[in-house]
């Protein structure tokens, strides 16, 4: 408190006829240097920080904003007065010389004088040990200089109570603590006293206060209430009541496009309240109608934006294939730098930035790459038709090469169905085109029909594709079975031919006729014919339920009526008739598993291409 003090009282005043020291003595100004900033006795000058910096804090404890808190002119890198002198170096007071009195300092190797704890907005000070002598002049004469006072409460037992009208007065009151009062030159007891200047608890400092953090709590509450008001969104307009006069108004404005919003929501509250009855029924019907011709123009702006979107991505993948094109040449020039030709100049620093630099560029290019591949596989729509079937390296047998024709032709025909599919999409959206341009005409609905058949077009289409795909793995997995059959029966075929090479041998070393050896071969055959019957049969499974027996029978008695065949559509159509639970790909299963009685034929050309079943269990049966 004493530091904190000591630049308010370097605005004292001090009478020049006192002074026993030059003003130009240089140890006055190295004294007053040592005094913290105070300027030397007896000289008038300048406060070193101005009253107007030291404002009254706000408590923190109350939580809210807190004002600006008192400065202390003697803390340390404020800038305002010179650092404190070291620790070691105590602090020097001087005698201070008033018109009625004299102060005089406390001795150095003294403690400083002890303060109670600083009351909140504490104004007034108490002030102890005063000369029995002293009056109510002498002593504002003295604390004068701290600030203005504002009340000064004398009590007979020498003490008194000094209100200032600001807090940071005190501050400067307190540094006079300690100091022993002389007035004039008189020895008497009576006229002197040493200084005990503390902080006094008044009632009326503490309501002042109350009332300032009383006045910023509404400050603050207000500010944040405005605060709120800003940010809270705004009301939704209130919707007026229906009459036929408020009708006809909002009639006219859900024509008006700029005003459509808005009239869309108050037709929408007015029919939610109830307000349509028999009487307003054709009013609310043509304000209904009128916005339905609303969803035309809304139409056009989607179309509008949507075409803005395929352009801005056509743009940018332009701008992204510029990129890759700049990022391919960076990537050469970096492959041209590592060549030996030009490789063996460059130092080792240079090498390893430029083999770094290459290492990025390529990422980079990679990365870039990767996007515009990407880009270019959604519009293009690629269908998973990348699964290729080794080629064989031995000869096929008859049954091999059939399953293998059949297998190219869906392929083929796979291909047919993709490039038709392809051209419906390039009229759909040629349509689509003409739809926007003739949109506003009365051929929309006739357009509208046209889309929607050729989108079931094309959806019936991609069904079809997707069949045909099964069945293209279906035909995929039983040429797989035929080369097991294959390996199996030539595995086969090489143990009977070294067992006969064995029994020739045997035959030629113990002189057996050319008939035994007949014998064998027809043995041999019989066992290779009986080895594929028995294949046929484990690959063509049997009935596994009573269900699959009852129909078996009534789709041979159906394809029997049906001498030309039947697809598999029509079938399936009769047969839900008896049971609603079966489907298309549990018949078509069945008939499968079953290749003795039923056969799988194709009829037609490109799109009119169609596979029928007959029945062919009649077939092997011959007349005797």
């Amino acid at each position: 408190m004493m530091a904190a003090a000591a630049d308010g009282l370097g605005s004292i005043a001090i009478d020049t006829t006192q002074l026993n020291m030059s003003v130009t003595d240089p140890t006055a100004w190295a004294t007053a240097m040592n005094n913290l900033g105070m300027v030397p006795v007896g000289l008038p000058g300048q406060q070193l920080v101005s009253d107007s910096i030291c404002v009254p804090g706000f408590d923190p404890s109350l939580n809210m904003m807190t004002g600006i808190t008192p400065i202390n002119p003697m803390i340390p890198g404020l800038g305002l007065v010179p650092p404190p002198p070291p620790t070691e170096v105590a602090v020097v007071k001087e005698i201070i010389h008033c018109k009625s009195c004299t102060l005089f300092p406390q001795n150095p190797s003294l403690p400083p004088p002890s303060t109670r704890e600083r009351p909140p907005g504490c104004k007034t000070v108490f002030v102890g040990g005063l000369p029995e002598n002293a009056t109510e002049e002498i002593i504002q004469e003295v604390f004068e200089q701290c600030g203005d006072i504002t009340a000064i409460r004398k009590s007979k037992k020498n003490f008194c109570h000094i209100r200032f009208a600001e807090e940071f007065m005190v501050d400067k009151a307190i540094y006079l603590s300690g100091y022993r009062m002389r007035l004039g030159s008189s020895t008497d007891k009576k006229d002197s006293g040493r200084l005990h200047v503390d902080f006094a608890q008044a009632r009326d400092d503490f309501y002042e206060w109350e009332c300032k953090q009383r006045m910023r709590a509404r400050e603050e509450r207000h500010r944040r209430k405005l605060e709120e008001d800003r940010l809270r969104p705004p009301s939704p307009p209130a919707i007026m009541h229906y009459s036929e006069h408020e009708a006809a108004l909002l009639a006219e404005k859900l024509k008006d496009d700029s005003k459509f919003s808005e009239a869309i929501t108050v037709l929408l509250s007015w029919i939610e309240r109830g307000e349509v009855n028999r009487r307003s029924a054709n009013q609310f019907y043509s304000m209904v109608q009128s916005a339905n011709s609303h969803i035309r123009r809304l139409m056009n702006e989607k179309a509008t934006h949507e075409q803005e979107m395929e352009e801005a991505k056509e743009n940018f993948k332009n701008a992204l294939t510029g990129i890759l094109t700049q990022f391919e040449q960076i990537v050469a020039v970096f492959n041209a730098s590592t060549r030996q030709k030009a490789w063996d100049h460059f130092s080792k620093a240079q090498r390893k930035n430029i083999d770094i630099w290459r290492k990025h560029s390529e990422e980079l290019r990679n990365a870039q790459s990767e996007q515009l591949m990407g880009i270019r596989r959604e519009e293009e729509m690629e269908m998973s038709d990348d699964e290729n079937c080794d080629s064989p390296t031995k000869k096929m047998r008859v049954d091999e090469s059939a399953l293998a024709a059949q297998a190219y032709a869906l392929k083929e025909e796979n291909d047919s169905l993709r490039w038709q599919l392809d051209a419906y999409r390039n009229e759909v959206e040629l349509l689509k085109q003409e739809k926007e341009q003739l949109f506003r005409t009365e051929e929309n609905l006739t357009k509208d029909q046209q889309l929607q058949f050729l989108q079931q077009t094309m959806q019936g289409m991609q069904q079809q594709l997707l069949t045909i795909q099964e069945e293209l793995n279906n035909k995929k997995s039983e040429l797989e079975q035929a080369k097991e059959e294959q390996s199996h029966t030539q595995a086969l075929i090489k143990v009977l031919q070294e067992q006969l090479k064995g029994t020739k041998e045997l035959v030629e070393t113990n002189g057996h006729s050319h008939e035994d050896t007949n014998e064998i071969n027809v043995l041999t055959v019989a066992l290779v014919n009986q080895d594929r019957e028995n294949n046929i049969e484990k690959r063509s499974q049997g009935l596994k339920s009573e269900k699959e027996a009852l129909l078996i029978g009534i789709i041979s008695t159906f394809l029997h009526v049906h001498p030309f065949g039947a697809n598999i559509e029509y079938l399936w159509s009769y047969m839900q008739q008896l049971d609603s639970k079966i489907s298309a790909n549990e018949i078509e299963m069945l008939l499968m598993r079953l290749p003795r009685m039923f056969k799988q034929e194709f009829t037609g050309v490109g799109a009119t291409l169609e596979k029928r079943w007959k029945l062919c269990a009649f077939e092997g049966i011959k007349t005797p």
